[in-house]
């Protein structure tokens, strides 16, 4: 290297001046003054008495709370006359089955048919039309077995004064049986045997019971089957033996008595 050549350093670098930065001025905050509230608006007066006294109009008025209305099932009646509310079943085997839902028209359709116990779910008084069907005589005429129904009923009323629903059920009480006879064999021989009969077979036999009565009392007399099934009702109700189900009741409970 020679020696008029000299290694000159870098200069060292210089920082720069910072610029102070403006300062931007604070907003200013001002309370503000709560509006002042309105005064209450006062109502006009409608009509003013004499003397400038308010009106009985103006008096504030006594708002009464709604009355409740009851669900529109409580409120059909059978036929539009009777009323399923007030019917009571004294026979507790017999309450499961007794079926008393407030209809007005009874008739289902067959809606619960070949069901395992849908008979309970039929209203007691659509199984009473359903056995007049049953018989040779309204054998498929459903409107005739309702008109003749619904007639004994009016004339259950007008004889007794009260609901002829009542009267029916307790008409199915007093001719259910609760006992029968069955034939068990023993090495060739038949022997009868008392059996306690179920609450769902009680009511159907006296449903039929009722129905075949009415019929045989018809053919005996110049009465029309709506008087026949009204007497029918009410002697079983009153569990008289000149009634038809009652007195086949008794014969069955009396077989049933021997044989035990």
């Amino acid at each position: 290297m020679a020696d008029d050549e000299k290694i000159v350093a870098p200069a060292p670098e210089t920082a720069k001046p910072e610029t102070p930065k403006p300062e931007t001025p604070k907003p200013e905050i001002t309370a503000v003054a709560p509006s002042p509230a309105r005064p209450p608006r006062e109502a006009p007066l409608r009509d003013s008495a004499p003397g400038g006294e308010p009106s009985a109009d103006d008096a504030p008025k006594i708002v009464k709370p709604k009355k409740k209305v009851p669900h529109a099932a409580t409120q059909l009646r059978l036929f539009g006359k009777y009323d399923f509310t007030e019917v009571v079943v004294h026979d507790a085997g017999l309450l499961r089955y007794v079926n008393l839902d407030p209809v007005g028209t009874p008739y289902s359709g067959a809606r619960h048919a070949n069901r395992a116990f849908g008979k309970s779910h039929v209203n007691i008084v659509e199984r009473l039309i359903n056995s007049m069907m049953r018989t040779e005589v309204y054998t498929g005429k459903k409107v005739k077995a309702y008109s003749a129904v619904k007639k004994a009923f009016a004339i259950i009323e007008a004889q007794t004064k009260t609901n002829p629903i009542q009267v029916f059920v307790d008409a199915l009480e007093n001719a259910a049986p609760r006992e029968e006879v069955t034939r068990l064999k023993y090495g060739g021989i038949s022997v009868p045997k008392a059996v306690d009969v179920s609450s769902a077979r009680r009511l159907d036999t006296a449903l039929r019971n009722l129905a075949n009565g009415t019929i045989a009392a018809s053919y005996k007399s110049t009465k029309s089957i709506e008087q026949c099934l009204a007497n029918e009702l009410m002697l079983a109700a009153k569990k008289d033996m000149n009634s038809f189900s009652v007195a086949k009741k008794e014969e069955v409970e009396r077989v049933a008595g021997s044989a035990r």
